[in-house]
């Protein structure tokens, strides 16, 4: 029997002992702050929270319109300052559940 080193080596790297590393990249707290002071609820969405960031936009567009009414501002100074909040919470708590310091 001819030893072929070319089908060993290749009998290895489809037997790979370890799942491949997935890097991933930090989320930054003052970059979805900042986002979400100039739109609510995009900080949210930058941090993979799409239901609570489209739930806090649409939270302040609504309180616009209450504003009207001189009943809605205090939604909207809410949503905004909920929004920003949770971005910056959001971004950080996604980092320690990746094991990065932030």
């Amino acid at each position: 029997m001819i030893y072929d080193e070319g089908s060993a080596m290749s009998e290895l790297q489809h037997h790979a002992p370890y799942p491949p590393i997935h890097h991933v990249a930090p989320k930054n707290p003052g970059v979805a702050l900042l986002a979400s002071i100039f739109f609510p609820g995009l900080g949210s969405l930058m941090n993979g929270h799409a239901g609570k960031g489209i739930g806090i936009f649409v939270g302040y567009v609504l309180s616009w319109f209450l504003v009207i009414l001189f009943v809605g501002i205090f939604g909207v100074i809410g949503f905004w300052i909920w929004g920003m909040v949770d971005a910056y919470q959001g971004a950080k708590s996604w980092n320690a559940r990746h094991g990065i310091v932030s």
